[in-house]
């Protein structure tokens, strides 16, 4: 999975959501149009090829009114899976794009 093939994805509309993701980003008041804009513009910071539901990674992106996203994005079938989407939180993380080491 690269980042080429899931931009592709969501300009195509091949791209579901999980019940979890719906719900999350419900709670966390994240619109489905903005993991779209996301998505389109973004970059993957982690990678899980070994992931038990398969490979997965987790995506960076940006909205257009620049809200910092973080999508965890599978694949299926040849579908792009969102698993679930957040903001980043600054206690777990450095900056967007870098994850916070804890000792």
């Amino acid at each position: 999975m690269d980042i080429q093939w899931i931009k592709e994805q969501v300009e195509k509309g091949n791209y579901q959501l999980k019940l979890h993701a719906v719900e999350r980003a419900s709670i966390r008041g994240i619109d489905p149009l903005e993991v779209k804009e996301a998505l389109l513009d973004s970059e993957i910071i982690e990678d899980y090829p070994e992931d038990k539901r398969g490979h997965s990674c987790l995506v960076y992106g940006k909205t257009r009114v620049g809200r910092d996203i973080h999508v965890l994005c599978g694949m299926a079938y040849d579908i792009l899976w969102i698993i679930t989407v957040y903001e980043p939180d600054p206690a777990e993380w450095v900056n967007p794009k870098k994850r916070r080491v804890v000792k």
